[in-house]
């Protein structure tokens, strides 16, 4: 009888350099996933580091390239606000300047165009007769999905949902 554990396979150096440029080559990596893959192979110390330094130094791992990509997935694919961006790239252990630089290199007028188009689709299911408690139920949705206040109100304003 199997249990709800698999077994831990460890590697040498070599079997996980080729393993972890896999591993990143599949999609884009944050280092901090990459580590937590290294230290579940069993590597760890001084010849974790050496992989990471060697997936750096040959473009495997690109924390820049990385965080613009999630952004850009997050926000065209799932329609996330850059609120909820942020807290997932700090999630994954992107540097706070690199993390600014892919959230404000998404266009802001098709970020607005996205905030007032979730903001339609919502009010048109929102079943509330008190003006106030239905802006309420708009905002909460959309500060949800991680979009800024100020840019909420201003949506609802221009798509006259207030």
């Amino acid at each position: 009888m199997k249990s709800g554990k698999q077994e831990v396979v460890y590697f040498d150096k070599k079997q996980a350099l080729a393993k972890a440029e896999s591993f990143c080559v599949y999609q884009e990596r944050s280092q901090k996933e990459v580590r937590y893959k290294l230290v579940e192979w069993g590597i760890r110390g001084d010849e974790l580091e050496e992989i990471l330094s060697e997936l750096i130094m040959s473009n495997f791992l690109n924390e820049e390239r990385f965080a613009k990509s999630y952004a850009s997935g997050k926000f065209n694919i799932k329609k996330w606000g850059r609120i909820k961006i942020k807290q997932g790239l700090k999630l994954k252990g992107v540097p706070e300047k690199l993390l600014q630089k892919a959230l404000y290199s998404m266009d802001d007028d098709d970020y607005l165009n996205t905030l007032t188009a979730l903001a339609i689709k919502k009010a048109e299911f929102v079943k509330e007769s008190n003006p106030l408690k239905r802006k309420m139920k708009l905002m909460n949705y959309l500060q949800g999905r991680g979009f800024e206040t100020d840019l909420i109100l201003l949506a609802l304003k221009a798509s006259n949902l207030n």
